[in-house]
């Protein structure tokens, strides 16, 4: 569902390593940002939904948690973006970009949004939580959708597989089955199996962009 866009195109504050990450993620139209905390994950966000937005003339929500959700709102000032609290007041004809806690989700009919933005999407890591199941039945059609979290547990696929099938690329059961073994006894553990090891890892790089330095994808870590 992704499109092409210059670099030129986006907000010029961006560094060099976040206009890699979002236009590769408009590129894609559905990918997941693994940014470490203070990489510029919310800035990155928001220049991703201002683009799928002009893009489609159509709104973009930002789900997070409900302590995220006034934080981003005046981050969103300060680079130029005009983000706006989702309320009672929205009608279908409204465009913008727009933001909404977890809680709210089930309150709300998100089939005019364009494109959603996961803030702290670890919480999709609940596999059988009612709010996992909810944000992955919501949203199973929406063309644009980007993930967005600084602290996906390197040793927990099973998040990862919620993060695949959340953004249209495998089952969280069809990638247990590709590249997972049981482990049998009496843990219900999976694990990952050795000779799929570097299968696994390209096709999680196919939708994702983990960063802990900018320096891992060759970019400039002055400051970092």
């Amino acid at each position: 569902s992704g499109f092409e866009l210059n670099e030129s195109e986006l907000n010029k504050n961006l560094k060099d390593f976040q206009k890699y990450g979002v236009k590769t993620a408009l590129f894609k139209g559905r990918f997941a940002f693994f940014f470490d905390c203070g990489l510029g994950k919310t800035f990155s966000q928001l220049e991703w939904a201002k683009q799928v937005n002009l893009k489609t003339n159509k709104p973009v929500l930002i789900l997070s948690p409900l302590a995220i959700v006034q934080q981003t709102i005046k981050e969103g000032l300060k680079f130029g973006y005009d983000v706006q609290k989702f309320d009672e007041t929205y009608k279908l004809s409204n465009n913008g970009i727009y933001i909404i806690n977890y809680d709210q989700l089930k309150n709300i009919d998100c089939s005019n949004f364009a494109g959603v933005v996961l803030d702290e999407s670890s919480i999709l890591k609940g596999r059988d939580g009612k709010m996992s199941s909810l944000i992955l039945e919501t949203f199973k059609t929406t063309p644009y959708k980007l993930c967005c979290t600084a602290t996906p547990s390197p040793n927990d696929h099973m998040e990862l597989g919620q993060h695949s099938e959340f953004l249209g690329g495998m089952s969280y059961l069809e990638m247990l089955a590709m590249y997972f073994v049981h482990d049998g006894g009496e843990t219900s553990k999976w694990r990952l199996r050795k000779h799929a090891k570097d299968a696994f890892w390209k096709y999680v790089s196919g939708w994702s962009m983990a960063i802990d330095n900018p320096s891992s994808l060759g970019f400039d870590s002055d400051g970092y």
